[in-house]
């Protein structure tokens, strides 16, 4: 299934996954903690398929400033995970990724969670303040999202 296949109009990339072992407790259903790594897969497959360097460029390198999650149903071992992703905002020096997490089996899909997450640039990770976005790295994304809608 791809992104047409479903209802969701505001996102135009999807990309899917499988839960692994390693991110369930012993019950066999997915820690809490980890959809963190769950966003960061879809957020890095958006990049690549816009065009946009994974960790961002000199002077303008990615960080998390932000972060949260709204769990709606659990995941378990090996569920087909589909993750529907957008940006749902550009400022100066950050931008805003959505995440859309379902599960995908015979009956269908159901929507497990949606996540958020605030990323800014900054100069290098060693330290320094935030810098404005590249206007070529903006270009692309809005490129993006437009030929995706």
């Amino acid at each position: 299934m791809s992104a047409s296949d479903h209802d969701h109009p505001p996102y135009g990339f999807s990309t899917r996954f499988r839960v692994d072992f390693a991110d369930t407790d012993a019950g066999g259903v997915v820690y809490f903690g980890r959809y963190g790594r769950y966003l960061e897969r879809a957020v890095v497959d958006y990049r690549r398929a816009a065009g946009v360097p994974v960790m961002g460029v000199p002077g303008h390198l990615f960080m998390i400033r932000s972060m949260g999650v709204d769990y709606h149903a659990p995941l378990r071992f090996e569920d087909d995970v589909e993750a529907f992703v957008r940006v749902s905002a550009i400022g100066t020096t950050s931008h805003t990724m959505d995440v859309r997490l379902e599960r995908i089996d015979a009956a269908g899909a159901l929507h497990v969670a949606d996540a958020r997450a605030v990323v800014v640039g900054v100069e290098s990770w060693d330290g320094g303040g935030a810098t404005a976005m590249p206007a070529d790295m903006r270009a692309a994304i809005e490129a993006f999202e437009a030929r995706t809608h």
